[in-house]
């Protein structure tokens, strides 16, 4: 189990076709910890801080979520798809909000993706209560 309650996937064997700098950054995405999509059940809520905000995020299944806090992108809750993390540059890890990397996500009013400052710490909060 991860540290915020969710199984872990396989662990990375690293790959003679990808770069030793590539490598060591996935190693270190599994290192640092975080949390798949892919395993967050719809309802879920996690906190995630970054350098310089905290965002709370909701899932909604298939990848997409609620997120708040943002001043500018989402000062109320805004359903987003989160593409992933990065290492602040062009490699996505699909889907995945990872510790000491930056969170990518598609915004319904901008065209471009918006990349957070690095995630300091990811929490759990949670599931949002079955709708009646």
């Amino acid at each position: 189990m991860t540290d915020v309650g969710l199984p872990v996937p396989t662990v990375f064997t690293p790959s003679p076709r990808l770069s030793d700098e590539i490598n060591r950054n996935i190693i270190q995405s599994e290192i640092e910890g975080g949390v798949s999509m892919h395993n967050l059940p719809k309802g879920a809520v996690v906190e995630i801080e970054t350098q310089n905000r905290v965002y709370t995020l909701v899932s909604c299944g298939e990848g997409e979520a609620l997120l708040r806090w943002h001043p500018m992108f989402c000062p109320e809750p805004v359903r987003v798809s989160i593409h992933g993390s990065t290492w602040g540059g062009s490699m996505l890890k699909y889907r995945f909000i990872g510790r000491g990397m930056h969170l990518e996500f598609g915004h319904p009013e901008y065209v471009t993706p918006i990349v957070t400052s690095r995630i300091v710490d990811i929490r759990p909060c949670g599931q949002l209560p079955a709708a009646a």
